[in-house]
């Protein structure tokens, strides 16, 4: 039952991160493109696609940590497990739970920083877009690292 839920899960999930990052990758090279075509083509440039890319890639890293997680991606120094393998185990665990609380601070600060975007209503200097959408993806993405790191947990424990 378990299995079938968390398969689900990571079907939505894998569906979300990769078309939110094809389209948000596409989105920023296009407007990048046109940029610069225009910049040396015509000597006019767009303010708007600078900061367009700054938060594509703001959104790309974070969406980028879920999908790191889901393929085992994570940076790791893997020296004390070649040295004692039976840390192995361990080490692994650690990590994992590591992870999990990194992913509720991301929640919870998240939280309180989106809450504090929506009481001072600020914008984006050129495009003026809320920035609580901006900073409402830092919870977005804790919830699916956390999901993200269970599901990793569990095919451990399979093992």
């Amino acid at each position: 039952m378990f299995s079938k839920v968390l398969g689900v899960i990571d079907k939505v999930l894998a569906f979300i991160e990769d078309w939110t990052l094809f389209i948000a990758t596409f989105a920023a090279l296009l407007a990048l493109f046109v940029n610069v075509v225009l910049r040396y083509g015509f000597n006019y440039s767009l303010a708007w696609s600078e900061e367009l890319v700054r938060e594509v890639i703001i959104l790309t890293t974070f969406i980028g940590c879920s999908a790191a997680i889901k393929a085992r991606s994570m940076i790791k120094i893997d020296a004390l497990v070649q040295l004692a393998p039976g840390l192995k185990t361990p080490l692994a665990i650690f990590s994992h739970l590591v992870t999990l609380f990194f992913a509720g601070m991301m929640v919870y600060y998240g939280w309180k920083m989106a809450a504090l975007q929506v009481m001072t209503h600020q914008k984006t200097i050129i495009l003026e877009i809320p920035l609580v959408y901006l900073y409402a993806i830092l919870p977005i993405m804790g919830v699916m690292m956390f999901i993200r790191t269970i599901q990793v947990m569990y095919q451990d424990f399979l093992e």
